[in-house]
């Protein structure tokens, strides 16, 4: 049995437990949780690998582990989650008709020259004071930790050398990308800064109303030498079909964030930042980016 969720993937979802007698509680647990895909395995009639009396009965940490909330598994009844999880059977037709797509990407090297981008640092470290935290612009109750970094959305003194550079660089990408050229409305662009277990959880670029003209996702990445920070990685993963619905795929592909190198790929792919360590925890010492979007007419 596999699991999907209406919304996006490795996230907070809040779980409501339904036992015999008319008791539930309610929880939040992530997708990726164990005990979760344990209690809908169990509702779906899966059978559990037991090996005892012990293994059929749920133990669920309470209150960062002050307590727990232990019950049979005979006493389940039910389970109600936000966002709804869809349960899909993956029968011998569900298999054959599973496509799998390697989702593209290019890394272009030394995308400025190096005064450009110490100029684009010093110009980073001196608007330091104006970067907005984006959790409480990106999380919901659903998606309490979808993301947390530092972003900068205005940059004109830097955005539009940027631009230019951007622009010039799109019939190539496009063509490594095996993407056909499309007439370009316009490019989203904002400074971003990843510091100390700074991160941004799976998922895509184009999946609203309001994003679904962008076709192609860029992040450049600069920062100080010698490199002030370890993690940040990107997470690209490749997609497959059910039910004629894209999903992320199990395998991926890691990409450093190479001082000095932009990545472009496609903006419906999957994909995560993986958490930042940046021991002195100085903004100076933050991962950055300027990143964005490529939208069609």
């Amino acid at each position: 049995m596999e699991f999907y969720l209406e919304a996006i993937a490795n996230q907070k979802v809040k779980v409501n437990i339904l036992l015999n007698g008319g008791h539930n509680y309610t929880i939040w647990l992530n997708t990726n949780s164990a005990i979760l895909h344990s209690l809908l395995a169990v509702i779906s009639g899966k059978p559990q690998q037991q090996t005892n009396v012990a293994t059929q009965w749920f133990h669920i940490p309470l209150e960062n582990g002050q307590a727990a909330l232990s019950f049979p598994q005979s006493s389940l009844v039910g389970v109600v989650t936000e966002p709804p999880l869809l349960l899909q059977k993956p029968d011998t037709e569900d298999l054959q008709g599973t496509n799998i797509l390697t989702s593209p990407f290019i890394q272009i090297d030394d995308f400025l020259s190096e005064a450009e981008k110490t100029q684009l640092i010093n110009y980073s470290l001196e608007k330091e004071s104006v970067f907005v935290d984006t959790a409480p612009l990106t999380n919901t109750s659903y998606h309490p930790d979808h993301r947390k970094s530092w972003v900068l959305y205005q940059f004109p003194e830097i955005s539009e050398i940027f631009l230019q550079r951007l622009r010039k660089a799109m019939p190539f990408v496009m063509s490594k990308l095996g993407m056909e050229l499309f007439p370009i409305s316009q490019i989203e662009v904002q400074l971003t800064a990843h510091n100390d277990n700074n991160y941004f959880r799976l998922h895509n670029d184009n999946g609203t109303p309001e994003t679904a003209t962008r076709e192609l996702t860029y992040s450049y990445y600069f920062y100080r030498e010698p490199k002030p920070f370890s993690g940040g990685q990107l997470i690209i993963y490749d997609r497959k079909t059910l039910n004629s619905t894209w999903y992320p795929s199990e395998s991926y592909h890691t990409i450093e964030p190479r001082n000095n190198s932009i990545v472009f790929f496609p903006s419906q792919c999957y994909h995560e930042v993986l958490p930042v360590t940046c021991v002195s925890k100085a903004f100076a010492d933050s991962r950055f980016t300027i990143n964005g979007w490529v939208r069609r007419f």
